[in-house]
């Protein structure tokens, strides 16, 4: 048994496109000679008919079904929908005619904008057919099908089309809400999804330039997770290469027993400097280490065990941070490419693809001026070899139908030409699988220059984290938190706070732009903060108690109590709440994490403005006694905390219930 939305919907095409082939049928059938072709034009007049009364039968049930399911509905798609089918019956002549319906910013023209009418006017005048913006949108409403969810409709200035949701509908998906949780919109099929993220190199510490690829693609893979699809969460390390000549060179001399004693380095970084600077000073040394290389690219026992040890030390320094900003990922470094990067290299050969150019072996892409080199002139590879080996592997091993790279911006030209290469040679298509390099900008210290310590190192990861932990601690003290929480609350609200301030100031930001990084801005708990939002978090989730009603109470009173929403404050607030499944449709478009930031931050004002207006609890004043609870706010108040709390999830921040 499929999804009943999904096969409601692909019936609906299938009529839709019954329709569409009849009516082109009846068109040309018309001509100067015979301009009504009967009796065959009144019989295809009559299926049409029935074709299009079938059509509404079927969009009104799938309407019904939507609000009988537990899944959340996304309030937009299905006015998209509504406004589709009028649209098409109130221009027939045109085949692609846009589709704009917007949330309406000013709550006293409606709730949803349809602005189609003005593009429609002005195809309709390249046709040569002069028509008014304002009669096509009259058209449009009066062509509108029968459905739950619009009470009214005003055509206002040139042609928009204002449109009022029903109150009914509202309370209808806020109940479904309380009852069933934050649940994902329906999902067609379950896509498979690769995000390569993080990604920092082996026995280099992880610095705050890897910040914002760990962020951002947890939060990313967290999205593609809770709407239902496959997610493959993948850690690109730099886990091979000549560099580790010089590291098994040098562990071998400073550690001579490795193969019997684990070696305590302790500090690999420092490590990796004492290696590199013989590298470069000692000749005999930098003529070790090269063969090193050739021993350990030939798998010989002992240099695999050194070069696994190298890499464990590390790997336990990445998990440090891991486990900090609760991040789970599979790694898969270059090394897992070694012997898929031969078979590139001979495919690309095989179809004639590869130039020589000075001993390299490169490829030149369609529309690209620079090449990829994928053979160097000593027949190693390179970085182009092991992302081409990375991507065809994902293709056809791993049938992935999104890939996402979450990289700095400076590594786009390069990811352009390796997905142009992809793309040459057959192995996707665009319109069929979705590659992606979702890049971001840099880092800035609060001087707007790049971030770095005071002597101009990079800034390591655990170091900011660290500091992360002992300012949040400060701000709670400040607030005399110690006082009122137990140690183990006070730990936790000291890791919310740090981790999730770090994070969310990040991701607030669009990932395209830089961003300054301020301990002081981030911490601020007024404006679009984590430490606001979190403040706020807990003070919603306040009022349940203050109340003594237990989540079970909640429950019950949410499938007996019909939400009127009568005060405005009421009615704005619903609307922000059921505008989420919107909000996840558009970041999955574009990819843009800091849509949802926005989202939350409207949606904790909005709540604010209720609160402030509408009376949740009566206590009485003398005795502190609750003497009246307004239920249909009390759940107003749930669905809130319900939707941060999920938004909260998939930007990867865990709140606490006491702050």
């Amino acid at each position: 048994m499929g999804d009943p939305v999904t096969d409601y919907t692909a019936r609906l095409q299938q009529q839709e496109q019954e329709i569409q082939s009849l009516s082109a049928e009846i068109h040309n059938l018309k001509t100067p000679q015979n301009p009504s072709p009967s009796p065959r034009l009144d019989e295809l007049r009559e299926e049409n008919s029935r074709l299009k009364y079938r059509l509404n039968i079927l969009k009104r049930s799938l309407q019904d079904v939507s609000l009988s399911t537990k899944s959340m509905i996304n309030i937009n798609q299905q006015l998209q929908l509504i406004f589709a089918e009028a649209i098409r019956a109130s221009c027939p002549e045109l085949d692609d005619a846009p589709l704009a319906v917007t949330p309406n910013q000013q709550a006293k023209f409606g709730d949803y904008q349809c602005n189609s009418a003005m593009s429609m006017a002005q195809m309709l005048k390249a046709k040569g057919i002069k028509v008014n913006p304002r009669e096509i949108a009259e058209k449009i409403v009066l062509n509108l099908p029968d459905n739950e969810l619009i009470q009214k409709t005003e055509i206002a200035g040139p042609g928009f089309i204002n449109i009022h949701l029903k109150r009914t509908f509202v309370s209808k998906l806020l109940s479904n809400l309380l009852m069933n949780g934050v649940q994902p919109p329906p999902l067609a099929n379950r896509k498979k999804v690769v995000v390569d993220f993080s990604s920092p190199n082996i026995a280099k510490e992880m610095h705050v330039g890897h910040l914002r690829s760990t962020i951002i693609g947890d939060s990313m893979c967290r999205l593609f997770e809770f709407l239902g699809y496959d997610v493959l969460r993948l850690n690109h390390v730099g886990d091979w290469g000549t560099q580790f000549g010089m590291l098994i060179a040098h562990l071998q001399d400073k550690f001579p027993d490795y193969l019997t004693a684990s070696p305590p380095i302790s500090d690999l970084q420092a490590f990796y400097k004492e290696s590199k600077k013989r590298f470069d000073e000692e000749a005999e040394f930098k003529r070790r280490a090269y063969q090193c290389v050739v021993r350990l690219q030939s798998k010989e026992p002992e240099f695999i065990k050194a070069w696994n040890l190298i890499c464990n030390v590390s790997r336990r320094e990445f998990q440090k941070v891991y486990d900090c900003l609760n991040i789970h990922i599979l790694e898969r470094g270059e090394s897992f490419y070694q012997e898929l990067m031969t078979q590139v290299v001979k495919e690309f050969e095989e179809r004639g693809l590869l130039q020589w150019d000075e001993g390299r072996r490169i490829v030149f892409c369609p529309g690209q001026s620079v090449p990829l080199t994928v053979v160097k002139s000593d027949g190693g590879f390179t970085y182009d070899t092991s992302d081409l080996a990375a991507l065809r592997q994902r293709i056809y091993e791993e049938k992935a139908d999104v890939i996402i790279y979450v990289t700095d911006s400076g590594q786009a030209s390069h990811f352009q030409l390796v997905f142009a290469a992809a793309q040459m040679i057959g192995w996707y298509d665009p319109q069929v699988t979705r590659v992606e390099h979702a890049g971001f900008g840099v880092v800035l210290g609060e001087d707007k220059k790049k971030f770095k310590t005071r002597s101009g190192d990079t800034v390591r990861l655990m170091d900011l984290l660290e500091e992360g932990l002992k300012r949040s601690m400060d701000k709670l003290k400040d607030k005399d938190r110690d006082k009122v929480l137990s140690h183990d609350e006070l730990i936790t609200a000291q890791r919310s706070v740090a981790f999730g301030c770090i994070k969310y100031a990040d991701l607030c930001h669009n990932r395209i732009n830089d961003y300054v990084f301020s301990f002081d801005k981030m911490l601020d708990d007024r404006g679009n903060t984590a430490a606001y939002l979190l403040y706020a978090f807990t003070r919603i989730r306040s009022i349940a108690r203050l109340a003594n009603l237990d989540d079970t109470v909640l429950k019950r009173a949410a499938e007996s109590t019909e939400l009127l929403l009568d005060h405005e404050k009421e009615w704005k607030l619903g609307k922000c709440i059921l505008r989420f499944p919107e909000i996840l449709q558009k970041i999955l478009e574009d990819l843009l994490l800091h849509t949802l930031c926005d989202f939350l931050y409207e949606l904790a004002t909005t709540f604010t403005e209720f609160y402030d207006s509408c009376y949740c609890v009566e206590k009485d004043r003398q005795t502190g006694e609750v003497i009246k609870v307004n239920m249909c706010r009390m759940l107003l108040c749930e669905a809130t905390a319900a939707i941060m709390a999920k938004g909260f999830e998939i930007l990867g921040i865990n709140p606490v219930h006491r702050m």
